[in-house]
């Protein structure tokens, strides 16, 4: 059957405008050719398939219920919104998500006019939205706000201080803002579904508002009734909705509601939309709903890659090469069985930081505190500091939002702790927002701050004991996937790399007639060491690898520049401010001028696609790098065969 016949009703929607024009049992057809177009299509490209799958329905009925995009619909996170790319004009560019030029796996405001906001970092929507919902008052403008954000993202404290914010009035304005949390972390019994349903519509509905704002009136001439009455509706309603919170923050609270039941949705919502004032509603949603193996195993499914919808994710005949990451988690189990002192840290990334099987061995020292990147970093300074030997393991790009606890927190203290910085570089399909861009850039200026480049598998488990023995904060950055294949060693092993040194690679031969002098050396930081060795055999170069980028071994830099006509450096994130940065500094203040070419990443956010590709794109493969050096070089003559002593 072709995808015309399959989805007739869907392939009828070109925009949300069309979703409107609905009756309640066509959205309920729209909602099962959608959530089957869903599951086909992210089999195909690969992409996020559990959260996309539980929110079908609530997509459906936002759309429905608001006239978007000038209403505004806010997606915490954004991983969640293929639904709303598909009834927001995308559903023919889907076989492009996630590759080069093709859709983004998050909202983009200039992808589309319905993107309101562009996210993937978690905990922006309410704020977002809140700050939408007041520009639009004071422009006159009378449009609703709406913020989607799931139970997990409600776990940051940037949430709450959006809370804190939207429910209470501002010059006498009342914004607005309708906070949808997605709670896809618990389910409703039948009984209990049917009765917050009934609830739901009676408390987000016009009889209810007014009269409990009528009853307070008259009971405001009985200050004790009042009370008694006021307690008596919070404590009520706290029986059976856990909204006391949101209702102290200011707003009205509305559910928990079941977020697949379009007949509780449809009504409920807009009951809210035509109040005014902050509301919350709360709906249950259930991830990988309506596709059973995503149902039993939602993080499997959560981001996988291609597979056959009607056999589920199938183990490779062959075992991959072990990732950065495998590598990291299982020095950590070694490291944690050789140290009692070892604590583990993670905000919410327990599967993709490597730590499953270190949390299994020793839950006691293991510690997933939510959402929570700054909260993440303070924790870990005061367990150093009774004595524990905290290891932090966040993504690099997740540590931006901790970056005042890591200067006043840990630096500033010189505390011992180690941060696995997890997805360094380009990290492909997840695009600019997961980038780890920065990090030797932000890191290396912080005083007391240590931070290792291991070139590979084997050498990250010694950067990491490395780091781990050091009296002092040392970060370790590692890519995405896999490196070149080294084996690292396991057990007992805990080999280190001599501190703020690096390594000759590879020699480049004698200019001939010029004793003593070399023509071009390649100072590679991190993974970038491979291709400039792939590179160094066609440019006759020296290669160093670094393995430092601070304390960056001064001595060796410094050889290098005496011994040599010209110095290129090389490293996987930006260039201002980076690694070759620090070369030059160290060589300025040296008082040693030599020619120097900084290669990394651009000036500007890498867009989503296939690593490799990114990497050549931007220069940063063997082939990259050899016409970066003879377009620089190759006029001078730097690059002439060469006499080998």
């Amino acid at each position: 059957m072709n995808a015309q016949n399959a989805h007739p009703l869907l392939n009828r929607i070109q925009s949300p405008a069309d979703v409107r024009r609905l009756s309640r049992p066509e959205l309920k057809q729209l909602a099962t050719e959608l959530r089957d177009h869903l599951l086909k299509s992210v089999s195909r490209t690969g992409g996020h398939l559990s959260s996309n799958l539980g929110t079908v329905e609530l997509t459906i009925a936002l759309h429905h219920v608001f006239d978007t995009p000038d209403d505004r619909l806010v997606w915490d996170v954004g991983h969640q919104t293929y639904p709303h790319k598909i009834l927001t004009g995308r559903r023919d560019r889907m076989p492009t998500l996630r590759q080069y030029g093709g859709l983004s796996g998050f909202p983009r405001r200039d992808e589309s006019e319905y993107d309101t906001f562009g996210t993937a970092h978690s905990s922006t929507s309410i704020s977002a939205a809140l700050g939408m919902a007041m520009g639009s008052q004071l422009q006159g403008e009378h449009r609703h706000c709406v913020a989607i954000i799931g139970d997990g993202a409600m776990t940051a404290g940037m949430a709450f201080e959006a809370l804190n914010n939207g429910g209470m009035p501002h010059a006498g304005q009342e914004p607005n803002l309708l906070v949808v949390l997605n709670d896809n972390d618990m389910s409703i019994s039948p009984p209990v579904g049917a009765l917050n349903k009934y609830l739901a519509r009676l408390m987000s509905g016009k009889f209810y508002a007014s009269a409990r704002e009528g009853a307070k009136q008259v009971l405001k001439n009985a200050p004790q009734l009042f009370e008694l009455a006021r307690r008596f509706e919070e404590h009520a309603k706290g029986m059976v909705v856990p909204g006391t919170i949101f209702e102290e923050f200011g707003f009205n609270y509305v559910g928990p509601i079941d977020g697949h039941d379009l007949d509780a949705l449809i009504p409920t919502l807009e009951n809210l939309r035509d109040r005014k004032g902050a509301q919350f509603l709360h709906v249950v949603t259930k991830k990988g709903y309506g596709y059973q193996l995503a149902e039993v195993d939602p993080i499997a499914y959560h981001g996988p890659g291609k597979f056959d919808p009607a056999i589920g994710l199938v183990k490779p005949a062959t075992p991959p090469k072990p990732t950065f990451t495998q590598v990291f988690g299982q020095w950590l189990c070694d490291m944690a069985a050789a140290d009692p002192k070892l604590v583990a840290i993670t905000p919410a990334m327990r599967e993709g930081s490597g730590m499953v099987e270190f949390h299994k061995r020793f839950p006691d020292r293991y510690f997933d505190v939510g959402i929570a990147e700054q909260h993440a970093v303070t924790f870990a300074a005061g367990l150093s500091c009774e004595g524990m030997r905290p290891v932090v393991a966040i993504y690099s790009t997740f540590l931006q939002r901790a970056y005042d606890q890591l200067i006043h927190d840990v630096a500033l203290q010189n505390l011992p702790m180690v941060f696995a910085l997890d997805r360094a570089g380009l990290v492909g399909a997840d695009g600019a927002t997961h980038a780890g861009a920065y990090d030797i850039a932000f890191v290396r200026c912080i005083p007391n701050m240590a931070l290792l480049a291991p070139a590979d598998e084997a050498e990250t488990r010694m950067a990491l004991t490395t780091a781990f023995r050091h009296d002092g904060p040392v970060a370790v950055r590692y890519p995405r996937g896999s490196g070149v294949g080294t084996v690292a060693a396991a057990g007992n092993s805990f080999e280190t790399l001599p501190w703020g040194r690096g390594e000759i690679r590879r020699e480049s031969g004698l200019v001939a007639g010029r004793p003593g002098s070399k023509r071009v050396a390649i100072l590679a930081f991190g993974t970038m060491l491979y291709p400039a060795l792939a590179a160094a055999e066609k440019l006759d170069a020296t290669v160093a690898n670094m393995r430092f980028v601070k304390p960056l071994d001064g001595a060796l830099v410094e050889q290098l520049a005496r011994t040599h006509d010209a110095l290129v450096t090389i490293e996987e994130g930006c260039t201002m401010g980076g690694a070759g940065s620090a070369v030059a500094e160290h060589l300025n203040a040296a008082g040693i001028t030599v020619p120097m070419l900084h290669l990394g990443l651009p000036d500007r956010f890498i867009e989503h696609g296939d690593p490799a590709f990114l990497l050549a794109q931007c220069g940063l493969d063997a082939a990259g790098i050899e016409a970066a050096v003879q377009q620089r070089y190759g006029q001078f003559g730097l690059l002439r065969p060469v006499a080998n002593a």
